[in-house]
């Protein structure tokens, strides 16, 4: 249902091999180059056909040349779509949370190698067979603290009420409707594990160390300072100017809440996400470059592969021994979003789209 569940999946059922050419085959290794090295007019021209040979639903992207925007492309089925337009994140709600734990970091008001549990009153991990003070905040960011709920955060219907963090930790709401436990499964730091389980912890404990809501604090600590006018934790159906959302076929589809900020809840924009991925380039942005670049040193691996930072996902090698960083979403009934940054060159992209199929993601791989 959700594409990071989609590529761990991939990657753990079948031989390193198989797994890697899957990996491999989303990461865009595979794929024809739309544009030859250098043409950035080429690439722009050949995304904007891509997406405009589908009228369905709302997709908005921003390419960034350089660390300078070179060029936009929006577009609506059935509404107007620009750069102020607000877009469901999925799993990309992850990135800036993680960015807002760095910051407290930074401040030296959390360490990374600490066990989360120091910093949590209102709820703790069940007892495992496991050493629980493994699960320390570096590794429930890198997804290798040992949590193997594998959650995508289910949705609710815009007349129930959510649940609070503690009643979501303690009985998460999956996407798929199974039943999942946030629990310690394996050794903590043994292997790489998706869990969207994992960020809602870390929710909790933005909520303990600052004393604030972690959208109040998110606002006043990222938002604010990067000018990411925006970006909202709010019911998406309340706000104005948004992209809506589709089913793949291009069927309006309702408009969902979601039960953990930190992991799905954010709504964006690609005005904002230009800000944000500008910001880990800006020396003088609140987090620092040197807490900029530990976050893209690999944390997770698949088949001896890095593919996780300390919050963002590693896209591949950029040449230049460093990693094309950044961070997807996708989620039913048709989401999805995807920024990628190359810190060696300043070059990003920008992706939000709803209706057609993983298109923010595509345009990115390209």
């Amino acid at each position: 249902m959700k594409f990071l569940k989609i590529i761990l999946t991939g990657i753990l059922a079948g031989a390193a091999w198989a797994a890697l050419a899957f990996y491999g085959g989303l990461s865009g290794w595979w794929l024809d180059a739309m544009a030859e090295e250098g043409d950035t007019r080429g690439f722009m021209d050949a995304a904007v056909a891509m997406v405009d040979k589908t009228s369905t639903g709302s997709v908005a992207f921003v390419l960034i040349d350089s660390g300078k925007v070179f060029d936009a492309h929006y577009r609506g089925s059935d509404r107007d779509i620009d750069g102020d337009t607000l877009f469901a994140s999925a799993s990309l709600s992850k990135w800036p949370a993680a960015y807002g734990v760095m910051l407290l970091v930074q401040e030296g008001k959390v360490d990374l190698d600490a066990p989360v549990s120091t910093y949590l009153t209102r709820w703790q991990l069940p007892e495992s067979e496991f050493d629980n003070d493994g699960v320390t905040v570096g590794r429930l960011l890198s997804h290798t603290a040992g949590l193997t709920d594998g959650l995508g955060w289910g949705d609710y219907q815009a007349d129930e009420t959510l649940p609070t963090v503690e009643e979501s930790l303690t009985d998460p709401r999956d996407s798929d409707g199974a039943d999942v436990q946030i629990a310690v499964g394996r050794k903590p730091g043994s292997e790489w594990d998706y869990s969207g389980g994992g960020y809602l912890i870390l929710e909790l404990l933005v909520e303990e160390v600052s004393g604030q809501a972690f959208a109040d604090y998110m606002q006043q600590a990222v938002f604010d300072p990067l000018g990411m006018a925006r970006s909202t934790y709010a019911y998406l159906a309340e706000q104005d100017n948004i992209a809506g959302s589709y089913q793949r076929s291009g069927e309006p589809a309702p408009l969902y809440r979601y039960a953990s900020n930190s992991a799905t809840g954010l709504s964006t924009t690609t005005n904002d996400m230009v800000r944000f991925a500008l910001a880990q380039l800006d020396e003088n942005a609140p987090l620092k470059p040197d807490k900029v670049a530990l976050m893209r040193e690999p944390q997770g691996y698949e088949t001896g592969f890095a593919i996780w930072g300390t919050g963002p996902m590693l896209h591949s090698p950029n040449g230049e021994g460093d990693f094309i960083f950044g961070h997807d979403g996708a989620n039913d009934p048709s989401i999805n979003a995807s920024v990628r940054v190359n810190p060696s060159t300043g070059d990003a992209i920008v992706a939000l789209s709803t209706g057609p199929a993983y298109m923010a993601s595509r345009i990115a791989y390209q």
